[in-house]
């Protein structure tokens, strides 16, 4: 069989086990940075930025193997440290430009976001081909699951009074470890939708007057109260996601994959480029409370709720552009992985 007659490879959570090959090595690089870009951008999912680099099966046997205790062979602690590293990175880094970049230029953000993230649909169709009905009825529920979550977060439609106690915060930390591995879903999203971002956010803040201070006693309280319950989610989530996701893949490939497809198209909904942060007024609520006079200035503009705008038509084209670039990018990479993957299969051969 020649190069050009070969099918596109199917990976599945078996892949795992594999050698861990210079071009996957790359693209897990690739998405690890896409994932920690993904973590300082309200709305965007890291596990949309890992499909996007044509990683996001492995990436989920791979952590579905190690959450297993099966640290041999190595190439999937290999891959995870790979993505780790990369979006720890990024987040160290970045986070500051990119915040300021998303505040001030939120439309070319995500214009490029957009881009990167439909860079990703080819892959994972080719993943799931050839195509059938199972696949096509899973990008429509897929599609139709995140259109309706990312409609609800443009209209505000969030949870109500906060409800901190401790297995409500571990029921966060399942829901923000799934936000990492289910692509097109996001974490502080659903936080919101709990009730647990202003209690999260207020332990935070209390545990770095305690670290700045030197004050153990007073570091215990959140640690214990907050940080515990959040971390055991976390801990249980991603065990349980990925393992789910790894049988799915295993038993439904064609069905998963279509709902994965259907996940990465939904999650360009949420990203529509044409909106602008605005300032809460006073008297209604913002983040589970009442936004008042003196707390209405303390709002950073990174927090505000976003509207939509009617674009320029230099900004319409510009627009384009980035999205046709960041498409680009994406391809670039994935393909320069798959021709290191052939040629290091051509030498073993």
């Amino acid at each position: 069989m020649t190069n050009n007659d070969q099918q596109p490879e199917a990976i599945t959570p078996g892949d795992s086990t594999d050698s861990v090959s210079t071009g996957l090595l790359i693209r897990g690089g690739f998405g690890g940075v896409l994932m920690g870009l993904a973590n300082l951008v309200p709305g965007i999912s890291g596990g949309t930025m890992l499909l996007a680099a044509g990683i996001y099966p492995r990436f989920i046997a791979a952590v579905a193997q190690v959450t297993r205790l099966k640290l041999k062979p190595l190439a999937p602690v290999v891959l995870l440290g790979t993505v780790a590293f990369a979006a720890a990175a990024a987040i160290v880094l970045l986070a500051g430009p990119v915040k300021n970049l998303v505040v001030d230029y939120r439309w070319v953000m995500y214009s490029a976001f957009i881009g990167l993230t439909l860079g990703g649909l080819p892959l994972v169709w080719k993943m799931a081909k050839p195509i059938d009905l199972r696949v096509w009825l899973g990008a429509i529920v897929g599609f139709a699951g995140m259109a309706a979550l990312a409609l609800l977060q443009q209209r505000g439609s969030v949870g109500g009074p906060d409800n901190a106690g401790f297995l409500m915060l571990m029921v966060g930390g399942i829901a923000g470890a799934s936000a990492m591995i289910l692509p097109g879903v996001s974490g502080g999203y659903l936080l919101l939708v709990l009730g647990l971002y202003v209690p999260i956010l207020g332990a935070i803040d209390e545990a770095k007057a305690a670290v700045t201070a030197r004050d153990l006693a007073a570091l215990m309280g959140p640690a214990l109260s907050v940080f515990l319950p959040v971390g055991l989610g976390v801990i249980v989530g991603i065990a349980g996601v990925s393992n789910l996701l790894g049988y799915l893949l295993r038993a439904h490939e064609k069905a998963t994959l279509g709902v994965l497809v259907g996940l990465l198209l939904g999650a360009v909904v949420g990203l529509y480029p044409f909106q602008q942060g605005v300032m809460p007024e006073v008297g209604t609520t913002f983040k589970g409370e009442v936004v008042t006079v003196e707390s209405q200035s303390e709002i950073a503009a990174e927090d505000y709720p976003t509207e939509l705008f009617a674009p320029r038509p230099i900004q319409a084209a510009a627009s384009l552009g980035l999205v046709v670039a960041g498409i680009g990018v994406t391809l670039v990479i994935a393909r320069f992985g798959r021709e290191k993957d052939a040629a290091k299969q051509q030498a073993s051969g």
